[in-house]
């Protein structure tokens, strides 16, 4: 840390109280043989004293450095050694003032003051010659000033305009970590809630059909370690996004994990029953599609949805983004239909494909059967799905029927398209 005194830098203080020092030596050792006399050693001092505040207060400075000197030329004294001063008290003026203009005014004033000072001189000739001569100290003290003033204030900028880049960089680096946040957070919970949902659903009815009917509590304890083991699995890709930096090879893959199936050639897994098929292995960034709502809707009827599904229009492929987002949109409306409406439920998901945007819809009766513990309120998925649906200017409009249930209904707008529409609630 830079050392301080009263809120000045050291360095600074210590060069300003250097001149003045060497000021009052000239003013002492000046005077002893001239005129002047004391009093021209005391209007020495004046000036030498008030060149420590020169960088502080330079027009201040300058107005009684200037005073002092029209004292002595009042006084018809000659220009002394000590009047150096009044070149200092310029230059400071000149680069440290808040405007040049005080700076043009004070060369004005020296300018006048160098006619005074020449005027003493009685031989025209070398009248003159004074004047010439320390016009042209003034006026060099006064351009090497201007020059010294204009680098500084384009360092000055310099440094103003790094760290303007570097609060901007800043701020796009703490909005970056915001989004990225938000974006986590949103797959979390979609992870996470569906998941969840399905095997406290799943949990709720083995406990209550365990004595009666053991082979459907088994069954239900079956689709609660499936679900947890998908969403494990869903969780640990997610985790590997935020850990790898750069994608893995999509040929070769991710290696896989110890003991978990890995490549065509790998064994069934006797645990999972003769009627299941080992999922392949899936590469550690896939993300869900459109394709594989067929095997989502498998895993809700499992559950104890009744869901029918319809495709509509020409279904080409959609942007990788915009993929996900129908994906996690139909999970989550359908997540939402198991907590709320019950098993038993019937929903429906239609998904149209037009020519400027993808429309879909996802309804249910809300004739289930009454989950044992209701679902807490204040869940975000409704919100995250507004997130997901607002990235692509889409609407999105959810809530309850006239006839009984729910009805969740989105638009999002191709990327060639440049209609959008109005979201109502």
């Amino acid at each position: 840390m830079r050392a301080t005194v009263l809120g000045r830098p050291l360095r600074g203080v210590a060069f300003d109280v250097a001149v003045s020092g060497a000021v009052a030596l000239l003013a002492l050792a000046s005077t002893a043989g001239s005129d002047a006399g004391w009093p021209g050693t005391m209007l020495g001092l004046g000036m030498a004293v008030a060149l420590l505040w020169r960088r502080v207060r330079p027009v201040g400075v300058t107005v009684v450095v200037a005073v002092l000197a029209y004292v002595q030329v009042a006084l018809d004294w000659a220009p002394l050694p000590y009047d150096v001063a009044v070149l200092i008290a310029l230059y400071s003026l000149v680069k440290y003032a808040d405007r040049l203009r005080d700076g043009v005014l004070a060369g004005v004033v020296a300018a006048v003051g160098v006619v005074f000072a020449a005027a003493r001189t009685p031989s025209q000739v070398a009248w003159a010659f004074t004047a010439v001569f320390y016009g042209l100290v003034v006026g060099a003290v006064w351009l090497a000033a201007l020059n010294v003033r204009t680098r500084r204030l384009y360092v000055l900028s310099l440094e103003e305009r790094a760290a303007t880049l570097e609060r901007e960089r800043e701020a796009q680096s703490r909005a970056a970590v915001a989004e990225e946040r938000t974006r986590i957070a949103r797959e979390l919970h979609d992870v996470v809630a569906h998941g969840m949902a399905v095997m406290i659903v799943q949990a709720d009815g083995a406990r209550y059909v365990i004595e009666k009917d053991p082979q459907a509590a088994r069954e239900a304890v079956r689709i609660v370690a499936d679900t947890g083991r998908q969403a494990l699995a869903d969780m640990r890709r997610l985790v590997d996004i935020l850990r790898e930096p750069s994608r893995p090879d999509p040929a070769t893959g991710p290696e896989p994990a110890p003991g978990s199936s890995a490549g065509p050639d790998a064994a069934p897994d006797p645990s999972a029953g003769p009627d299941r098929v080992p999922e392949p292995a899936e590469p550690t960034h896939r993300r869900p599609s459109v394709a594989e709502l067929p095997a989502l809707l498998e895993r809700f009827r499992a559950a104890g949805l009744q869901v029918r599904h319809t495709v509509t229009g020409d279904s080409a492929p959609l942007p990788p983004a915009l993929d996900l987002t129908v994906y996690r949109l139909v999970q989550e409306a359908l997540t939402n239909t198991l907590k709320h409406a019950g098993v038993g439920a019937t929903a429906e998901v239609s998904l149209a494909h037009r020519a400027d945007a993808v429309v879909l819809e996802v309804l249910d009766d809300g004739r289930g059967r009454v989950p044992a513990t209701p679902a807490p309120p204040g869940g975000h998925g409704l919100v995250g799905m507004r997130e997901r649906v607002s990235v692509y200017d889409g609407s999105l409009t959810a809530g309850p029927r006239p006839t009984g249930g729910w009805l969740l209904r989105a638009r999002l707008p191709l990327p060639s398209s440049s209609g959008t529409e109005v979201v109502t609630a």
